[in-house]
């Protein structure tokens, strides 16, 4: 199941971060890293921080957005410290753990900067806000820190399936990825767009709920390929 799971940190500012993550990876099982615009790397403070786990940082994945980091995922996580003007559903590390192992989908765990964590924006493509419930008063995790919390918490997860049954997938066709669903979404704004259903001046809100409705009701590949072939038939009926 752990070739399944990929941690995914976005620009990070201090290569030793980037280290401390690999290294809590590695205690836990997990070896899919990718890293979303870093500031620094590769790095010797991230090869020391590392501490054995260099095989990671070696096979780590360098990509320029968040889009391509999870284009490939069914199943997006994003670490959110605090409630957002749209609110996804908020889990905690031991129900995210539980979530990645209750099917078998694809899944990325993201990350956000040191100093301010993920934008609004980028958590709008996550189907679920994990939250590390930290004390009020000292509230703001180490990235190092906060990734072995979640690397834990899917270790014990695993563990206590270990000889049980194994988990087969819910889905009789294949979860629609976030790539499929980025595509589907654009298309849906572009048709809102021609029979006037969007205010052009003000669009951004109507469809950060429409992907938030679309993402909470998990579509499949065949669900998304009927909704862009009923777009494409509106399309046809307007341009008569």
């Amino acid at each position: 199941m752990h070739q399944n799971i990929k941690i995914v940190l976005v620009n990070t500012s201090h290569p030793g971060n980037i280290g401390g993550a690999a290294r809590a990876m590695k205690n836990m099982g997990l070896a899919d890293l990718v890293l979303v615009e870093p500031k620094q790397f590769p790095d010797p403070e991230a090869d020391s921080r590392a501490s054995g786990a260099t095989d990671i940082l070696e096979n780590a994945t360098v990509v320029a957005t968040l889009e391509e980091a999870v284009a490939d995922c069914q199943l997006v996580i994003g670490t959110s410290a605090r409630e957002r003007h749209i609110p996804v559903t908020l889990v905690d590390p031991r129900q995210a753990a539980e979530l990645v192992f209750s099917d078998t989908l694809k899944t990325a765990f993201v990350f956000g900067r040191e100093d301010r964590g993920l934008t609004n924006e980028e958590l709008q493509r996550c189907h679920y806000h994990v939250h590390i419930p930290s004390v009020e008063e000292f509230s703001s995790l180490n990235l190092g820190a906060a990734v072995q919390v979640i690397a834990y918490e899917l270790r014990m997860q695993a563990l206590s399936l270990k000889g049980g049954p194994i988990v087969e997938s819910k889905w009789d066709v294949p979860a629609a990825t976030a790539e499929q669903l980025d595509y589907m979404l654009e298309h849906l704004e572009k048709v809102l767009g021609d029979i006037e259903f969007l205010d052009p001046k003000a669009p951004r809100q109507v469809m950060t709920r429409f992907r938030r409705l679309y993402q909470r009701s998990q579509l499949d590949q065949q669900e998304v390929g009927m909704l862009r072939g009923m777009l494409t038939a509106i399309e046809k009926q307007t341009a008569k």
